[in-house]
Formats: C-alpha cells, structure tokens, sequence
C-alpha cells in the first residue's frame, strides 16, 4: 500500500531527540510523508506542531502510526475507532493483543508485526 498519499498521525511525538517518535516523525518528514504529530506534551519539531490528542488535530489521519507503550495504544486505539480511522500501525513495543482484537472486531486493519519505517524502505 503506499501511504506517501495517506495522512499518517504519530502518536508518540516528543521534542526529545533520543526518543523514537521524534526519530520517526523527523524521518517521515524528511522522505516526504504528510505526517500529523501528536504527544502528550505540546511543542513542535522541525516546524511541525505536536498536538496532545487525536481529537485536537486539524484533519483525520488516514493512518495511525503508535509509538508509545501497549496501555497508551489500547486508549488510542479507542479513540481511532470513535473517530473513523480505518488502519492503525503499531510500532514494536507499542502492540496490545487487547488493542488489536478491538480494531479487528470494528473493521479497522491492523499492522503489528513490522516496523512501519523498514516496512516502506524508511530504515
């Protein structure tokens, strides 16, 4: 599937440059993706505003791309259910069983077996 032509919400995003969702939104950026930030703390990297929720962004992602941990993707993921969002990617170490099988039974396809960045040729 390509997702350059997708908005991608990153739900995990820190000013914090040691931290993987401020790696992967800058690197989403970099190769050219629409890239929404969102985390818990308000901010921005590289020009991008980071919002605190899925429900503050400006537009509905197409994607959600989680980086944060297993409890934190499970009230996401209720949250993309409420709101429409059709596909949720979860990065290693964000994945829920629990999450997965609520999206699953609502018809959202769920991807969390890969690394979304080395899945498109990103790392």
């Amino acid at each position: 599937m390509m997702y350059k032509d997708k908005i991608i919400a990153v739900v995990g995003v820190s000013e914090n440059t040691k931290k993987f969702g401020y790696r992967i939104l800058k690197d989403l950026l970099k190769s050219g993706f629409n890239v929404l930030a969102v985390g818990i703390k308000d901010g921005s990297v590289d020009g991008e505003k980071i919002y605190k929720t899925l429900k503050d962004l400006p537009q509905k992602p197409d994607v959600i791309l989680t980086v944060v941990p297993p409890v934190v993707t499970e009230k996401i993921t209720e949250t993309a259910i409420a709101s429409g969002i059709k596909e949720i990617w979860m990065q290693p170490g964000s994945q829920s069983k629990t999450a997965t099988q609520k999206a699953r039974e609502k018809g959202v396809t769920v991807i969390n077996d890969k690394c979304f960045m080395e899945a498109n040729g990103i790392w």
